[in-house]
């Protein structure tokens, strides 16, 4: 499939709920940010479901820590 990730270790990857609660948002939330590519998924290799590394939540994460201690100044 042209574009997409090879997925090596299942387990090194979240699902949209896991990562949705991970994040403290909606799952609708968090497709809504795929879809804006705010944040990157990649596609399951049997199902298509959308898979999130845990270290690109981490990296949200710590953007968004950081633009609210920008906001608090």
């Amino acid at each position: 499939m042209p574009g997409s990730v090879e997925v090596e270790k299942l387990s090194d990857y979240m699902r949209v709920a896991e990562a949705a609660d991970y994040l403290g948002v909606s799952p609708n939330t968090l497709r809504n940010w795929v879809n804006a590519g705010k944040i990157a998924a990649v596609r399951h290799p049997v199902n298509d479901y959308r898979l999130f590394k845990k270290e690109d939540l981490d990296s949200l994460l710590k953007k968004v820590a950081a633009a609210s201690k920008k906001t608090k100044r």
